[in-house]
């Protein structure tokens, strides 16, 4: 553990509390991907099954629970909760998500650290995270207007990773024989890929104008 990994972790939660707080106080989902939320449930089902069959610390299990329960309650709220429901912008996100997961799994499948069950699905749970945040971004190109919850949502777990990568600079300068391709390559392009988000999100704080981004 070093200050960019614990960060890196309380950024990832404070966006999930943010679209939490959205969810459950304005009972509102009007912006979020449901794609993007169904495929960080399978993500977090598929990485964290390790929690069966070993223990790391108290630290580690409760993250794992808390991002386990948080991702499908998401998902949970925005396809069964009446008044959530209504606000979700079905004919919006329409990017096909589950186009994604077979190149994920396929990709697991040739290229992993260790040839097991638990490697292998480990694997894919970073294949897949990298590119989750894909229906999220298409959808908010369509829309356009983005609320302030919603922005700061995207931009917090866009600052999740970046911290991550700073994690794996100091760790790799402080630990011997630290070097995960992988790992390291797949947070690249997921980091890659908030970059315009950021570009606009800094845009609209600098000029103090509402966040949009261009179709």
């Amino acid at each position: 553990m070093n200050i960019f990994r614990l960060a890196g972790d309380m950024t990832h939660l404070a966006s999930v509390l943010v679209l939490l707080l959205k969810i459950h106080t304005i009972k509102s989902c009007a912006g979020v991907s449901l794609k993007t939320q169904v495929l960080y449930a399978i993500v977090f089902a598929t990485r964290y099954l390790d929690i069966f069959t070993s223990f790391v610390s108290l630290y580690n299990t409760s993250m794992k629970l808390v991002f386990l329960g948080s991702s499908f309650s998401i998902v949970w709220y925005m396809k069964y909760h009446k008044a959530v429901h209504r606000t979700y912008d079905r004919e919006q996100d329409t990017f096909r998500h589950w186009f994604l997961v077979l190149p994920c799994l396929l990709l697991a499948l040739l290229i992993h650290e260790k040839f097991t069950f638990l490697e292998v699905l480990w694997t894919f749970s970073l294949y897949l995270e990298a590119v989750a945040i894909l229906p999220q971004l298409v959808l908010l190109q369509r829309t356009r207007n983005i609320d302030n919850l919603t922005g700061q949502y995207i931009f917090l777990l866009g600052g999740y990773r970046g911290l991550y990568i700073l994690n794996w600079i100091y760790r790799y300068f402080t630990e011997p024989h630290f070097v995960h391709w992988i790992t390291w390559i797949a947070g690249l392009v997921q980091t890659l890929l908030y970059a315009d988000f950021f570009y606009y999100y800094f845009l609209s704080w600098k000029n103090n104008k509402k966040l949009q981004l261009p179709a």
